[in-house]
């Protein structure tokens, strides 16, 4: 089951101006965990490919 496109898209929006920001590392250790869970992978890279096919899905439809 995979997260409203809506919510991935507001964590990828997160998850990259964490990433931009040095200092932010817990917080974007716990977004990149969320999106890890709401896309089902164990990886970032994965998740952020899913969440990214996700929403690009949806704004296809």
């Amino acid at each position: 089951m995979m997260a409203h496109p809506e919510t991935l898209r507001e964590l990828l929006t997160r998850y990259e101006a964490l990433r931009s920001r040095p200092g932010r590392g817990r917080e974007l250790d716990d977004v990149s965990y969320t999106l890890c869970v709401s896309t089902a992978t164990r990886d970032i890279r994965d998740a952020l490919r899913a969440a990214r096919a996700h929403v690009a899905g949806s704004q296809a439809a």
